[in-house]
């Protein structure tokens, strides 16, 4: 039986941010300074498959590459290295009308739904422009179009004159989902699309996400550093650390019994209502810089296992059980 094509494909994507020389530091290398240029690996060699229709799960602390890696995926930043394929086929190397169908079916949904929204356009013309602009929809036909978009999203169509900042938090955050389902996407980025919501209104947000993916078929990629999220949502979860992915399961094997000891930290932090022992201490220490990142196993200067190969040896992602891959020299060990 042949495996189903990936919808989208990652394949060795690294994403790099350069910080220029201003004039003086340039002067100052013409005479000997030692200065060079601040390069950021913000994602550092990431392969990755995502099937059609399943949820993927992106966590990791905060400056760990996640949401970067997420505007990739979407499409609003091009990979330094590497390449994304939508369908088979790199998005990079398409044809004008070709990328622009690959642009419109993968959407992003940001974390800040106010500072995502242009505060001068009133609701109807949020959901409404780009549908009508690609063609999706007529003019004639958009306010009909977006008044059907908002009720699936649970918005009330008499409120589509409004502004953003007219509406609560949870009501933006559906303006936002609105605003990408629009023009019929396939795939969703969700990058901390829930964060800043209250608890109650986080679980209708997250029912919706659910019940649109039902509906429409959708395929999700859930940027998120909420771990209880994540386990409720998704059906594989990617781990990364300092822009690489470190472990990448099936959730129910991964939190049941993670491989890698970075993961196996993160859950240890996940309040529980159950009362346990914990075999293993929480994370120490802060995420180094991408500036300046450690050699080999990034992960090695904060990992209790650590031994020499780990300083000088980068560990490749390799397979530990079915459809489970981690990054970690202690399963050669093991071994």
């Amino acid at each position: 039986m042949t495996t189903p094509e990936p919808i989208v494909a990652l394949e060795d994507v690294s994403k790099r941010f350069v910080k220029p020389l201003d004039t003086a530091e340039k002067i100052g290398r013409i005479f000997g300074a030692n200065v060079k240029e601040e390069v950021v690996r913000a994602v550092d060699d990431v392969s990755l498959q995502i099937a059609e229709g399943e949820v993927v799960g992106l966590v990791g602390e905060s400056g760990c590459g996640k949401s970067t890696l997420g505007r990739v995926i979407a499409g609003t930043m091009n990979p330094s290295e590497g390449a994304v394929r939508y369908r088979g086929v790199i998005v990079e190397g398409m044809n004008a009308q070709d990328r622009r169908r690959a642009d419109l079916a993968i959407q992003m949904i940001f974390q800040d739904p106010m500072a995502s929204l242009n505060p001068r356009m009133r609701i109807a013309e949020i959901i409404g422009e780009a549908p009508v602009v690609h063609g999706l929809v007529s003019r004639r036909d958009a306010e009909a179009y977006v008044a059907e978009t908002m009720q699936r999203v649970g918005l009330d169509p008499s409120t589509r004159k409004r502004y953003p900042h007219q509406f609560s938090g949870g009501q933006r955050a559906r303006i936002g989902i609105a605003r990408a389902l629009a023009v019929k996407p396939e795939v969703l980025v969700c990058d901390e699309s829930t964060a800043a919501l209250d608890v109650s209104i986080q679980a209708q947000v997250i029912n919706l996400f659910m019940r649109l993916r039902e509906d429409l078929r959708l395929t999700y990629v859930f940027v998120s550093h909420d771990l209880g999220v994540v386990e409720h949502i998704s059906d594989r979860v990617a781990v990364m650390y300092l822009g690489r992915i470190v472990e990448l399961a099936p959730t129910d094997s991964l939190f049941s019994g993670p491989n890698h000891p970075y993961t196996q930290a993160l859950l240890a932090e996940v309040p529980r209502l159950e009362a346990r022992k914990k075999k293993f201490s929480a994370l120490k220490g802060e995420i180094p810089t991408p500036l300046n990142p450690p050699s080999g196993c990034h992960f090695h200067p904060r990992c209790p296992f650590a031994f020499d190969r780990c300083k000088v040896e980068r560990p490749m992602l390799k397979e530990v059980a079915p459809r489970w891959s981690a990054a970690c020299h202690l399963n050669d060990k093991a071994a």
